[in-house]
C-alpha cells in the first residue's frame, strides 16, 4: 500500500539525516515508526501473565456463592 505524506522541512530534514546515518532508506524508518506506534498505540492487549493465567487450584468459582446474594431490588436504583 502506498501512502504521500508531507512533513515540515525540518522534520524531512532529520528524517534525510537519521536514514543516512542507520544506512536505512527514509520509507524504512518511516515504516518501522508506523509499526512501533501502531503495537503501542494499537488495539490493547492483555498482558501474557493474564493470558496465560490458569485460575487458583484451591478458590470456590464464583458462581457457588451465588445463593448467598440478597435478591435484586424492584427498582435498580434505589
Amino acid at each position: 500500500m502506498n501512502f504521500n505524506i508531507y512533513l515540515d522541512d525540518e522534520t524531512g530534514q532529520q528524517l534525510a539525516v537519521a536514514a543516512k546515518e542507520s544506512g536505512e532508506n527514509r520509507n524504512a524508518l518511516i515504516r518501522q515508526a508506523v509499526a512501533e506506534w501502531l503495537a503501542r498505540h494499537g488495539k490493547p492487549q492483555w498482558p501474557e501473565t493474564v493470558l496465560n493465567f490458569q485460575g487458583i487450584a484451591d478458590m470456590p468459582a464464583f458462581e457457588s456463592s451465588r445463593d448467598q446474594l440478597p435478591p435484586p431490588s424492584s427498582d435498580p436504583l434505589a
